[in-house]
């Protein structure tokens, strides 16, 4: 038996492949079907099945290119409705992959049709648990993804409290739990950043599981739980129905475009420009109107959390030789309409004449040593949770998530001063003001992270300056 967790750290997503006797299953895979079947090749077996543990709303998973490629049948637990052809398992129905087995135990709570699958091994002794979004290291799934006029989020916190405790917390101690997410992702609000871990170590550490009531449960796994980001219905709703093949999104994504066909395509419609560079290389010069998302961050969630709809046209500017892992990382999420890519990059943009916008980055410590005053507009564009650590004194916090909501605010003929915690973001919010009209930005390398190591004063908690 080899069970072997696939991780997928831009994502913070686990997939799980398990071969037996020369069958294999796939849990919760990517959208990208190669890795999955280079990996059954190399064990010489069949994918059987491609198990999933509910309708993923973070990124777009390759289930039916998948099954259409291998054969395998596609399962999903109770309640599950599909717009392609799978199999809805019964609670507790069991599924042979050789020698192991795999049963169905249907985990309600963070939506629905949510299933966790239980590994029994050769000899029927329960080895481990894949529990997709009912349960994390260190935290338990969200339960406001799958609201609906009759279901409320107090509905499916208490499904989930019940699922846990009947269905899961009985196992034993020593089985692993091997869960779809780690720290990073925004399906709960707690993950550690372990990516498995056993039951019983869960009981002891996980709080969600401390609670002793269902209305303790409720009330820890929902306070404090931020919006869920605006993409993640819209993935939900292409898992259910099934996205196209990746390799159809590969034929116009890759096109590579001159400088001039690239200009043509870029100042038209709503087209949107997308160099996925290194901030501090974006910031030296780049094709005027583009937005900034580093290929090297946490790039699929943030272009998720910032551009609205899956079909929006988009341009791309790479790094030479990243063009179709950028290709495929936005295909990811759902985003299938990149134009093409711009052939040789911003040095031929400029090489062949057009022009070239940058953006000011300044250190922290010039910062503080040349510009900080009360007079200047500073923007803390962290999530809240970080701002009310420690930040500035009467800086407003401004998180970049919801940035279209506070742009309208933004005074386009003064000049603001933007800082993250590290640098990565606030180039992202730099290039978003620069886009809109803010021809006066600034970005602050280092982030709060580099602006606490100045004398500046820090605000902490509720106002205690230090």
């Amino acid at each position: 038996m080899i069970v072997e967790q696939l991780y997928t750290g831009c994502l913070s997503e686990a997939a799980y492949y398990i071969e037996s006797r020369g069958e294999a299953a796939i849990i919760d895979p990517l959208r990208e079907t190669g890795p999955y079947i280079r990996r059954a090749d190399k064990d010489r077996a069949r994918i059987k099945y491609v198990f999933e543990t509910h309708f993923h709303a973070d990124f777009v998973s390759g289930h039916v290119e998948l099954a259409h490629k291998t054969g395998a049948k596609i399962v999903y637990g109770p309640m599950a409705s599909c717009g392609f052809d799978c199999y809805i398992a019964a609670d507790g129905e069991e599924f042979k992959i050789g020698d192991v087995t795999i049963r169905v135990l249907h985990t309600p709570g963070h939506t629905l049709e949510s299933s966790t699958y239980l590994l029994l091994d050769e000899a029927g002794k329960p080895y481990c648990i894949f529990t997709g979004d009912t349960l994390f290291i260190g935290d338990v799934g969200r339960p406001d993804l799958a609201i609906k006029a009759d279901v409320t989020v107090t509905d499916l916190a208490g499904m989930l409290y019940d699922s846990l405790r009947t269905r899961i917390l009985p196992l034993p101690d020593d089985v692993i739990v091997y869960p779809a997410h780690g720290a990073g992702s925004a399906c709960g609000k707690n993950l550690a950043k372990e990516t498995y871990d056993t039951l019983g170590h869960q009981k002891e550490t996980n709080y969600a599981l401390k609670a002793q009531t269902k209305e303790e449960f409720v009330q820890a796994i929902t306070d404090g739980l931020a919006p869920a980001p605006r993409y993640f219905p819209l993935n939900a709703m292409l898992n259910k129905n099934g996205a196209q093949s990746l390799d159809e999104v590969n034929k116009t994504g890759l096109r590579a475009l001159s400088p001039a066909d690239f200009e043509a395509l870029a100042y038209t419609g709503d087209v949107l420009i997308l160099d996925t560079r290194a901030p501090q290389d974006f910031a030296r010069g780049f094709v005027p109107g583009s937005i900034n998302i580093g290929i090297d961050g946490q790039f699929a969630p943030w272009v998720g959390a910032l551009i609205p709809t899956l079909d929006q046209p988009i341009l791309l500017v790479t790094d030479a030789g990243r063009e179709e892992e950028t290709v495929m990382r936005l295909a990811r999420v759902g985003y299938d309409g990149t134009l093409g890519y711009l052939s040789g990059g911003v040095t031929a943009w400029r090489d062949s004449g057009k022009d070239v916008d940058q953006i000011e980055s300044i250190s922290a410590a010039d910062f503080a040593s040349q510009h900080w005053s009360d007079s200047i507009n500073v923007l803390d564009i962290r999530r809240p949770g970080e701002y009310e650590t420690a930040h500035l004194p009467h800086v407003p916090n401004r998180p970049l998530d919801y940035i279209d909501d506070w742009m309208g605010t933004i005074d386009k003929d003064k000049k603001y001063y933007i800082h993250c915690a590290g640098g990565y973001r606030s180039m992202i919010a730099a290039s978003i003001f620069r886009s809109r009209g803010v021809a006066q930005v600034v970005n602050i390398e280092g982030g709060y992270g580099a602006i606490a190591k100045t004398e500046l004063p820090k605000e902490i908690g509720a106002g205690l300056v230090v």
